[in-house]
This record gives C-alpha cells, sequence and structure tokens, in this order.
C-alpha cells in the first residue's frame, strides 16, 4: 500500500504540538472548519509524526469495530508504562488484553456494582457534610477528595484509617504526575535528577505498599466475603482452562493504579463539570433535585453522561496500526497512529442537535447515536469502568442536591487542560447553600 497522509496544516509541528496540548478543542475544530471529517495533525516526540483524526460516525464505527489484531490500542499509550507498568490493561493487546479483560470484567458486572454502592454512599454522604454552607467552594478539590476516597476504600479495599493515612499521600502524588515527567521518562539519565528521581521514589514507596496489601490480603481467610475491587480480582481466574489463571501480584498491581488514574482525575473532573454546569442551570438543578428524592437515578446519570459530552474530560481515543489499512476509504500505512476525536464527535450539531446547550434529556429521548458519545471508547477496548464511573456519579450528586443549592459566583468557567485531562479553569468555584 502507498497510503498517503490527509491534508494537514502547514503550522510549524512544534506550534501544532502545543496547540493539541492545550487548546485541544479548539485546534481540533479549526483544522475541521478548514479540513472537513479527516485531517492530519503533525507532532513533535513523544507523539508520532502524524496523526490522523476521525471523527464521523460511521468512521468511528469502523475503527472501533475492526479488528483489534489490526488496530492497537496499548501501542498508543506505551509512553504511561512507566507508571501503570507493562500488564495494564490499557496498555496491552492481544491475548494478553483479552485475558485481563476476561478477569476484569466481573469485578465491574451489575452485581458487583450493586455490592459497591452502599459504601460509595458511605463516603459521599461523609465528605459532602463536611462542606460549609454559605461558603464559595473550589468543587475540583473537594471531588478529587472524594474520588481518592472512594478509589482506596471501594478499588483497594483499605477501611483500616491508619493504613489509608500511609496509602492516600502517595496515590495523590502518582495522580499528580507531571506531563514533563511523562515526557522526559523514556531518558533513563533523567531518573537520577529533580522531578524524575522524585517520581522513581514515589513509585517505589506505591508499589510497597500496593505488594503489602495485596499479600495482607491473599492472607485473609474469607478474602470472596469482602466487597471490594481488590477482594473480587484476587477472587478470580480459578479454572483450569488457558488464560484463567489467577492474577499474578504484578498484574495486580498494575491493574489497580490503572484502576486509580482513569478512575481519579478523570471522574473528579466530570462530576465538576456536572456541578458546574447544575449550578448554572438553576430549572435543570430542580429537577436533578427532585429526581434524587425520588431515587431516579437515570435522570442523574443523564445529568452525569451531558456533563461528559458538553465538557469533555478527555479529547481523543487512539489506535495504531499493525498492517496497511483502508479506513474511511482512507489507505494508510502500518504504524499510522489514528484519532477517533470525542471533542468534535461531541461538538457537532448533526450528531448533538444545539450541542452548546446543556441539556441531560438528550440521553432520555433517544436522541444520542450510536458512535456519537464516546467518554468511555467503544468496541472490544470500552473502559470496563464505565458503570462504576456513571454509578459513582448518581450516588455523588444524590449527596450533594439533597444537602445543598449551588449558584455561580460569576460568570461560566471556561476548562483548561491539566495533563491530558479537561478541568474547569478555576476549580469550579460554586457557592454552596443549605436547603432548608
Amino acid at each position: 500500500m502507498t497510503g498517503t497522509y490527509p491534508p494537514a496544516s502547514r503550522l510549524p509541528r512544534l506550534l501544532q504540538t502545543v496547540l493539541h496540548t492545550k487548546r485541544h478543542a479548539q485546534f481540533l475544530g479549526a483544522q475541521a472548519r478548514r479540513f472537513g471529517d479527516v485531517f492530519t495533525v503533525r507532532l513533535l516526540p513523544p507523539y508520532p509524526d502524524r496523526i490522523v483524526v476521525f471523527s464521523r460516525p460511521d468512521h468511528i464505527k469502523e475503527i472501533f469495530t475492526a479488528d483489534p489484531a489490526d488496530l492497537h490500542a496499548g501501542e498508543a499509550y506505551r509512553e504511561l508504562a512507566m507508571i501503570m507498568g507493562e500488564h495494564s490493561v490499557l496498555l496491552t493487546d492481544g491475548s494478553q488484553h483479552a485475558r485481563a479483560r476476561r478477569l476484569l470484567m466481573p469485578a465491574f458486572a451489575g452485581a458487583a456494582l450493586n455490592g459497591y454502592r452502599a459504601l460509595v454512599e458511605d463516603i459521599a454522604k461523609t465528605q459532602v457534610e463536611r462542606w460549609r454552607a454559605g461558603s464559595t467552594e473550589r468543587v475540583l478539590s473537594r471531588m478529587e477528595e472524594l474520588t481518592l476516597d472512594v478509589i482506596t476504600q471501594v478499588v483497594f479495599g483499605v477501611a483500616d484509617e491508619r493504613r489509608r493515612a500511609a496509602l492516600t499521600p502517595q496515590l495523590r502524588r502518582v495522580t499528580d504526575i507531571s506531563p514533563v515527567v511523562l515526557l522526559g521518562w523514556k531518558w533513563p539519565w533523567l531518573r537520577e535528577f529533580g522531578p524524575w528521581q522524585r517520581f522513581a521514589k514515589t513509585r517505589t514507596d506505591i508499589d510497597e505498599l500496593l505488594y503489602a496489601e495485596i499479600a495482607r490480603r491473599r492472607d485473609h481467610p474469607e478474602i470472596d466475603q469482602q466487597a471490594d475491587v481488590l477482594s473480587r480480582l484476587l477472587a478470580v481466574g480459578a479454572g483450569d482452562d488457558p488464560g484463567t489463571e489467577p492474577l499474578s501480584d504484578a498484574e495486580l498491581r498494575d491493574q489497580l493504579v490503572t484502576l486509580l488514574l482513569a478512575g481519579h482525575e478523570t471522574t473528579a473532573s466530570a462530576l465538576s463539570w456536572a456541578l458546574h454546569e447544575l449550578a448554572a442551570a438553576p430549572d435543570i438543578q430542580d429537577r436533578a433535585r427532585q429526581a434524587a428524592r425520588d431515587g431516579d437515578d437515570k435522570y442523574l446519570e443523564a445529568v452525569v453522561k451531558e456533563a461528559l459530552r458538553h465538557r469533555m474530560v478527555i479529547g481523543r481515543v487512539q489506535r495504531q496500526l499493525t498492517r496497511d489499512l483502508t479506513i474511511g476509504g482512507i489507505p494508510l500505512r502500518r504504524g499510522t497512529r489514528v484519532s477517533t476525536s470525542i471533542v468534535l464527535a461531541h461538538q457537532n450539531p448533526a450528531n448533538h442537535p444545539a450541542p452548546e446547550r446543556f441539556r441531560p434529556d438528550r440521553f432520555l429521548d433517544g436522541g444520542v447515536a450510536p458512535n456519537t458519545w464516546l467518554p468511555f471508547g467503544g468496541g472490544v477496548r470500552r473502559c470496563i469502568g464505565a458503570g462504576f464511573s456513571l454509578m459513582e456519579g448518581a450516588v455523588v450528586l444524590r449527596a450533594v442536591l439533597t444537602h445543598y443549592r449551588l449558584a455561580l459566583p460569576g460568570a461560566p468557567e471556561r476548562g483548561r487542560v491539566r495533563n491530558i485531562t479537561n478541568v474547569p479553569a478555576r476549580g469550579a468555584r460554586i457557592v454552596i447553600t443549605a436547603l432548608n
């Protein structure tokens, strides 16, 4: 195949890299208006030289339903191996990924989610009741604290306050990793200096804590009766068939860190945006509050889904071609990185009428077509924690809305990119008033 790349801007690669990283939505929107549904962006390392961007639903479907052997997702995120580990379900492909996913999925199935709900409710209630009525809260910080507590207790299963006090600061350091550290890690000599040296020590410290926790839990006599993700992961994989062997300690460590990084900042940002949008729309807030009182999780989940559509937390999903392939009628060479653009799909009025409006009802009236809403990816690589995230979102919204009324202290906030996540630029400042 002699594949050629779709059109690309003539802007210098350095400038495209900066815009792609820091002004992602604006940059891609400008490229789409100029070049149409498919185009190329040219970037500097550690990104690939070129990324081909797709956003049409039929093209996205083609990518998500392609043979996973032809389009590797793990290969597209290899730079994260330095923190997630070589066994991470996000970074593996082929049979290794299939095995990890098969062993992880039962911990996130419907029955398991129901088992986690009560603990998430207790955590959310405890956290929300600490807020100071009559104050202006930076809700992003509050949500980061809450979601980290959920991961520590519900995912890692650390209920003991002393062990949580030792683990939580290390988890926070891992989630606060700087892009500078991430980009520079491929040069081993840097690890003897400054932020790279500090991160290496953090990684060593957290590994010691996690391996100690795994060992402690393996010795627990009633491990399969514990209602947390780690206990369930320790209990799966007892069959004799190839691929059903239990997860090793190293595999468990990598999956736990992956769940931490995939479920902490992203969920905190999504919840912050949801509360911000409710504060900006009193009528929708009142309806959500009534849904919270009525136990209507469907509407609360619709609020979270619309926040994820309206304020994209992650802007793209990527794959890397393992052979020459034609996508959307365009011949592409082996090694090409392709991106399904969440930003462009979510902002397209053909996919979501009046995309600038925050309207949760679009998720209740059948108006959201397949392959147009992409926060959890799609196909065989769809995020295994999607159901957990939506359950957690509904629980947290209920806790907040049944305690407080929300209002913005000024104009709605813009987003800014922190690491790879779109967060409220001023921390989602919201005025909190106690309900009568």
